[in-house]
């Protein structure tokens, strides 16, 4: 190798790195260049002399960054086929780079010094200790050559305990090595890294401290410029040597931390005030005392609160309070903030356990300055706090602190101000404003991090309240007081609905939100507190007179009243005098309006109120029905003049009304009696529903379109709207349905229902059979609502969308807020909270039939439940339903048929008497889950086509938002069918555990990484009854281990889990056929396939593969041909386990060993995420272990490697 060979190729590499990072290059000589600088390190046998020579200091900071990736390039791939020589000659030259070979520390850039302790740390990871015994001498040795080195040298060894300890990027032993050898020297390193920052915080300090001998009135005396360098070199040094104590204290043995009287936490107090070094400072103490472990080990930490440290680090907080807003003393605040909190963690932890602490001395100052965080304007420090106060409220010990019950009132207080809504970073109504424009990017962020920070606030006030609820409940009563004498400041931003109105962001709207948030938080767990003597009736009252007789004309603060109402009512029932006072603001606000008699649509406040208002009735008779029953005469007489006037209220506002005086009727506890009254209700509707017209309406899909309006071509699709009062008629009827189905019930006590006729008679187990007073009436309306099902699904066929108007040809798809929804957009915030809500025509007929469909399904849904035999015995169900709910399945999309599974077949199931299962689960569910996963299969072969198509330049129709949608809603499908077949099929335990997550959207997160299937998983009755058909069983069998490989990682863990081999247990018993075997096998396979790389799902499937080759391989020689078919399979491997299989004589191995076995055996076929498939394997080689065993086994391996290798015990003596 000549000199003239390394200069020529280092000229033509300095050639392709400058083209490569040149802005200006074409993409096709940059790529000339990538792949000539590549093919250089993996191919050129001098690639360390070129990379030493372009990284010397007179090459510009890019070709020195790429010469030392060469060298990191031959460490990572070539380092086990050196030669030792070469490897001395590298590690001599690297370490050469580290004492002369960079520029000064405050000249040199970050990503050469980063790029140079890797390679230090990649050999540190190959050779040390054996091979390398000196290796923190020569570090110790660099350092004391100056600043520059001793900053390389922190940052060696911060990356050495990341590799090693943090992120365990190397082999096992290699890593016990490493790390065994480094807890042996930890007294060493700590003392090291000590020693290096206290001395260069002297030195920096001595720097900027220069003495004063000038008298006090002489102007101060600035730093020395030629001394400034300097300064700032030991300052440097001392951040690194900080952030090198955070990558050890992490996991350190705490007696270091603790060592020389607590020497580095005093050091680190004593930091918080030096500016430069602060936020380091802070970071380190945070990480010592959030640390987890034995009690005993902790006790030290509670030094921190002792007169100095608190001294400081109260200190540290009002200076970087005092100066404003600067993002540094922000950032910093917020650190120090964290550490307070986790300190008071510890205070919780060690208090009041077998370790024998004392609540602290300055435990009041601790609370003081806890408390100033909390009072902060930035709304996020606040929220911070919110954690440890419940900790300290609802610990056993110090909530019976004076100290803590005399910081209550100062807490709840100061949760006055917090609860209110202010800090838009958009706006500037409040000091927190300044604050949110460093946390949160846009108002929605905002929103989406208060409505969580005050539901947190709420709990904590709960607590609070519990050790004095008196004092919460006087300040609540103070500040209500207050806000209902106060006079409206609705702000710079005007309402539309009308002048003088409030919008979301008025003053005294976001007052009033709060001061109802506060009050709601505070009396429930008053009357939980107190004793019934003890309970305030008197001023409770006082206070429900106050706002009963306040009268509003402004929607949003009108719902904050009714709010109030609520909260306040458990009072009434200590004066049942005041209901029907009670029951008038609130039947008052049921018809709200802002303009009487105005053309205009209703709000969206005006709309809430008038729900509110409602729903705040329902509530009421829902929860206290036995205090509304001696008024009921007064109520029912209410709601008949109010459903007197058809266009008075909208139809989800009567049916409201009739559901409150259901639940009352429920009390009567008389079958007779509630029987007549239902009837009654319902006479209006039974007249509507079974007219002749209606009937015809219902059953003709050509004339159900005419009705509602859907055929029509409309001029002017705000204002115009012939057929809205048709639509109005059917909606009422079938909410009317729905409220009685869900809410008539019989008594709960067995004596009570007996009394009032209401059992029929047992059950051969002697469980009563009750009678549901609405059967008769809802039973008569059941023909006709199965005909709206049908002819709804029938609308849905090409040829029926076709007859839609041109203005409604759209009036079938999902409505926006769904498609949101599915797709995880946040709402918008509301500003338009007060716009009129112009709905065009086309959305209000998608809305009515959206609903229309849900709530037709969810009476179908509740009807189990509420009628029991009366539902079950209808002549035909099955035949009618499949008849009806089943019709044109085809053509029904994927955004309907999951609500259907959803609220009306996953009910059925759970709500159906074993003795029907024969008679009407069998022939509905055999068909319909053969068709799903007929349908499934297609969606998702579809999708992955598409992916495999996406490469592919295709221009589409399809735009990407549509694609991302249509896949959401495949994926959400696919679990409601597996999760129907689960709750199906599986023991309740399983349908539980399942049920914990439904919601929408992304759900990864939720998915755990440790999965060891639930060996308890059994089949149902239901599961049993159905496995024994044998089509539907291959149905089932066939749809679990198909969706494994389905591209949805949750649906595949959780039917892996719970599903597929309780299923296949069932048919173990019979005669399988091994083609039928074989695919199991290789449907789990698949799935490893697919989902291997997140370890939820490869936990799971590898457990499953593992019980299916153990159960069947005995019996099915054809698993063993699927194995031998793996990639990368070890035959012999594959051959010892099989032997240890089919052997019954051999004991038996511990399950753990031999299920790790078999994961090696499959590890070909298990998927590796993206960023790992391309990836260049790097192997680092075991050294010869440090610790001697007893007997010394002669590895035939460790022989065979070269004879150089034998004798490199001392490969790097210095």
């Amino acid at each position: 190798m000549s000199g003239d060979q390394v200069s020529g190729l280092c000229e033509q590499l300095v050639k392709a790195v400058t083209v490569m990072m040149d802005p200006a290059s074409t993409q096709r000589y940059r790529l000339e260049a990538l792949k000539f600088c590549e093919e250089f390190k993996e191919k050129c046998p001098i690639c360390v002399p070129c990379g030493l020579k372009l990284a010397e200091k007179t090459q510009t900071a890019i070709v020195r960054h790429f010469g030392l990736q060469i060298l990191e390039h031959v460490v990572k791939f070539r380092w086990n086929s050196m030669g030792r020589l070469e490897k001395v000659y590298l590690k001599n030259n690297v370490m050469g780079l580290i004492s002369s070979g960079t520029q000064n520390i405050l000249e040199e850039e970050s990503h050469i010094k980063d790029v140079l302790s890797r390679i230090v740390v990649e050999m540190i990871k190959r050779e040390w200790p054996q091979h390398w015994p000196d290796m923190l001498k020569e570090l110790d040795t660099l350092s004391k050559q100056g600043e520059t080195q001793t900053e390389l040298v922190m940052f060696i060894l911060l990356r050495l305990a990341e590799d090693v300890v943090t992120f365990q990027t190397l082999p096992a032993q290699r890593r016990r090595d490493i790390q065994q050898t480094l807890t042996q020297n930890m007294e060493k390193i700590f003392s090291f890294l000590l020693n290096t920052l206290q001395q260069n915080v002297n030195k920096y300090r001595r720097m900027v401290e220069v003495p004063q001998e000038q008298d006090a009135l002489s102007p101060p005396q600035k730093m020395d410029v030629s001394q400034e360098p300097k300064a700032q070199a030991n300052c440097r040094v001392g951040i690194a040597a900080l952030n090198t104590l955070a990558g050890y204290i992490d996991w350190v043995a705490m007696s270091h931390i603790t060592a020389d009287n607590c020497k580095l936490l005093e050091m680190l107090c004593l930091l918080l005030n030096e500016p430069e070094l602060q936020v380091g400072a802070a970071e380190c103490l945070l990480i010592v005392v959030s640390r987890k472990g034995k009690l005993e080990d902790r006790k030290p930490l509670m030094v921190l609160f002792g007169d100095v440290a608190m001294h400081y680090v109260l200190s540290a907080a009002q200076t970087a309070d005092g100066e404003g807003l600067v993002e540094k003393h922000y950032v910093f605040l917020k650190r120090l903030c964290q550490v307070l909190c986790s300190l008071g963690s510890q205070l919780c932890a060690l208090v009041g356990s077998d370790t024998d602490v004392e609540t602290p001395a300055n435990f009041g100052k601790y609370l003081e300055s806890f408390l100033a965080f909390t009072t902060h304007p930035s709304q996020f420090l606040r929220s911070s706090t919110q954690i440890t106060w419940g900790a300290l409220f609802r610990h056993e010990v110090l909530s019976r602190d004076p100290l803590l019950l005399a910081m209550i009132s100062k807490y709840l207080r100061a949760s006055m101000t917090n609860l209110v809504k202010v800090g838009f970073p958009s706006k500037t109504d409040s000091p927190s404003c300044e604050y949110s424009r460093f946390d949160f990017d846009s108002d929605e962020d905002f929103n989406y991090f208060f409505n969580s920070f005050r539901a947190q606030q709420g709990e904590v006030i709960r607590m609070a309240c519990r050790l004095d609820p008196r004092t919460g409940f006087q300040m609540a009563g103070e500040w209500l007081k207050y806000q209902l004498s106060s006079p409206v400041d609705i702000g710079p931003m005007n309402s539309k609905t009308g002048e003088g109105l409030c919008s979301i962001f008025s003053p005294s709207f976001v007052q009033w939100d709060a001061m109802t948030f506060f009050l709601e938080s505070i009396i429930s767990p008053m009357f939980r507190t107190l004793d019934k003597e003890e309970i305030p009736v008197s001023d409770g009252i006082e206070l429900l007179q106050l706002v009963l007789s306040f009268e509003t004309k402004d929607p949003l603060i009108l719902s904050c009243v009714l709010s109030n109402v609520s909260a306040l009512f458990p009072f009434v029932t200590y004066r049942p005098e005041y209901l029907p006072e009670v029951l008038s603001k609130l039947f008052a606000s049921v018809t709200f309006e802002v303009v009487e008699e105005s053309k205009a649509p209703r709000t969206r406040a005006v709309k809430n109120v008038r729900r509110h208002a409602c729903s705040s009735i329902i509530k009421m008779c829902r929860d206290y029905p036995q205090l509304v029953l001696p008024n009921f005469d007064m109520l029912y007489n209410h709601v008949k003049q109010l459903l007197s006037n058809e266009l008075l209220l909208t139809q989800m506002e009567k049916c409201a009304l009739m559901e409150a005086l259901v639940l009352i009727s429920n009390q009567f506890k008389d079958y007779q009696r509630q029987k007549v009254f239902l009837e009654e209700l319902m006479s209006p509707v039974a007249t509507l529903w079974l007219s002749e017209e209606m009937k015809r309406v219902l059953m003709n899909p050509e004339d159900f379109i005419r009705y509602v309006g859907a055929d029509n071509k409309i001029a002017d699709p705000i204002m115009e709207d012939p057929c809205g009062l048709n639509r109005s008629r059917i909606s009422f009827c079938v909410y009317t349905i729905l409220g009685v189905v869900k809410r008539a019930r019989w008594p709960t006590s067995l004596e009570e229902a007996k009394a009032g006729g209401f059992v029929v008679g047992y059950m051969p187990n002697g469980n009563p059979i009750y009678r549901n007073p609405c059967s008769v009436q809802v039973l008569k309306l059941l023909d006709n609502l199965l005909a709206l099902i049908r002819t709804h699904n029938i609308l849905y066929m090409p040829e029926m969308v076709a007859k839609l108007g041109e203005t409604f040809a759209k009036a079938l798809d999902m409505l926006e807020v769904e498609k949101n929804a599915i797709l995880g957009l946040p709402q918008p915030l509301l500003e338009l909270y007060d716009s009129p809500v112009y709905k065009t025509v086309l959305e209000r007929m998608q809305g009515f039939f959206c609903t229309l469909y849900d709530n037709c399904f969810h009476i179908l849904g509740n009807a189990g439940s509420s009628m029991q035999q009366d539902f079950y015995t209808v002549n035909g169900l099955a035949a009618e339903l499949l008849n009806s709910a089943f019709v044109s399945l085809n053509n029904i999309p994927d955004y309907r048929l999951r609500p259907m599974l959803r609220v009306f077949v996953k009910p059925l199931v759970l709500s159906c008497p074993p003795e029907h299962y024969e008679t009407l689960l069998s022939p509905i569910l055999g068909p319909l889950f053969t068709y799903l996963h007929m349908r499934l299969s297609q969606k998702w072969q579809v999708i992955n086509q598409r992916s495999l198509l996406c490469d592919e330049d295709t221009t589409d129709d399809n735009p990407e938002s549509q694609e991302m949608l249509e896949e959401q809603l495949v994926r959400l499908l696919t679990r409601e069918v597996m999760d129907l077949i689960t709750v199906c099929c599986v023991s309740k335990k399983g349908a539980e555990q399942n049920n914990a997550v439904t919601a929408d959207g992304d759900d990864e997160e939720m998915m755990s990484t440790e999965v060891t299937p639930p060996s308890s998983s059994e089949l149902t009755e239901l599961g049993k009854c159905l496995m024994k058909q044998e089509n539907i069983g291959t149905a089932l069998l066939i749809t679990a281990f198909t969706s494994l490989s389905w591209k949805d990682t949750l649906s595949c863990q959780r039917t892996t889990t719970q599903l597929c081999w309780p299923l296949l247990k069932q048919v173990l018993t019979g005669t399988l056929i091994p083609d039928a075997v074989t695919w199991f096998f290789t449907s789990v396979l698949k799935g490893l396939q697919m989902h291997g790389q997140h370890d939820g799902c490869m936990a799971a499937l590898v457990h499953l593969a593992f019980q299916i080759y153990e159960a069947l391989r005995p019996h099915y020689a054809e698993l063993k041909t699927v194995m031998e078919q793996v990639p990368e399979i070890q035959t012999e491997s594959l051959e010892q386990f099989d032997s240890k299989l089919l052997n019954p004589t051999l004991q038996k191995v511990a399950e753990k060993r031999r299920k790790d076995h078999f994961k090696r055996l499959i590890a070909g076929c298990i998927g590796k995420p993206l960023g790992e498939q391309f990836r260049k394997e790097v192997h680092i080689r075991n050294l010869p272990s440090l610790f001697k065993k007893l007997k010394p086994p002669v590895e035939a391996d460790v022989l065979d490697n070269s004879e150089e290798e034998g004798t490199l015990i001392t490969l790097f003596e210095p």
